[in-house]
């Protein structure tokens, strides 16, 4: 079985959290927690600020794998 890397997990946890990745964007735990289940974050203006507060690229945020 394949699995490929969570960078939106990843990101998000380098970034200190999901709550406080939240509190940093302004948008809703729930939001965030929906961002790591779909594996990448569709808001171009969102996954941009976590890009800029993870060190992750922007292209890795936006990709399903």
């Amino acid at each position: 079985m394949f699995f490929t890397e969570n960078h939106v997990r990843r990101a998000v946890t380098k970034a200190g959290g999901p709550t406080h990745t939240s509190n940093q964007l302004n948008v809703s735990n729930g939001c965030v927690h929906k961002w790591i289940r779909a594996g990448r974050i569709s808001n171009i203006d969102k996954a941009r600020q976590l890009s800029a507060l993870s060190g992750i690229e922007l292209e890795k945020l936006r990709s399903c794998g």
